[in-house]
């Protein structure tokens, strides 16, 4: 996954008990000691599944942008 987007934790008594306890897509409940996925974009975390899910999705509707010359910017 991509980590600009997000990221990676494992969730322990402080992250449960004051920060998230269920998933925000999904709405399982986290586990002591499971990964999570802390959601850059949306600042929220997710699970496993979620995350992936969601990073597949990005990157479905991601635009492809063909290079240029003379860069990004480029008056013609």
């Amino acid at each position: 996954m991509n980590p600009q987007c997000f990221v990676e934790q494992r969730s322990d008594e402080r992250i449960l008990n004051f920060v998230a306890r269920y998933c925000a897509e999904c709405y399982r409940e986290f586990s002591l000691g499971e990964t999570l996925f802390y959601d850059m974009r949306e600042y929220r975390y997710l699970c496993d599944d979620c995350a992936g899910s969601l990073a597949e999705r990005m990157d479905e509707e991601c635009e492809i942008v063909e290079e240029q010359e003379g860069g990004l910017f480029n008056i013609q």
